[in-house]
């Protein structure tokens, strides 16, 4: 939410969940001797309970429309305080594909954040010891 005019973000299916029954919704847990565990679907956008369960993370951010329109919307001159029609400028139209770079950014900060708070250490050779040791040790359960 810190992006400006971004105003609704989810993960996975996201306020579509609301439209679906429960068993629509949760993704299902299976196990497959090659496979491991592994679920079919990914409704939930790889977080649950505030964490990453190891799915792809999936996040979709709505942005609101440009402000400035080709045909004015009614405002109020602060001054006169009467009815006037909101000003015509140049405009940005293709702020869509640049808030997704600026999006993709700040999901890539926040990650590396989270990497660094649980792996952290040093030196970047620290920090990967200690993601290695950490891969092995889940790899027992």
């Amino acid at each position: 939410m810190s992006i400006q005019a971004i105003k609704g973000v989810s993960f996975g299916i996201g306020f579509e969940a609301a439209n679906r029954k429960g068993s629509m919704v949760h993704d299902e847990i299976f196990y497959d001797k090659k496979r491991g565990f592994y679920r079919k679907t990914n409704n939930a956008g790889g977080i649950e309970g505030g964490m990453t369960n190891g799915d792809d993370i999936v996040i979709q951010a709505v942005m609101k429309p440009l402000s400035t329109l080709r045909k004015p919307l009614s405002s109020v001159n602060v001054k006169t305080k009467r009815p006037v029609k909101a000003a015509v400028e140049r405009s940005d139209v293709c702020a869509v594909p640049a808030a997704g770079v600026i999006g993709e950014s700040v999901c890539a900060i926040e990650i590396a954040n989270a990497v660094i708070e649980k792996f952290g250490g040093d030196s970047v050779q620290e920090m990967r010891r200690n993601y290695k040791g950490y891969i092995a040790q889940v790899k027992k359960f």
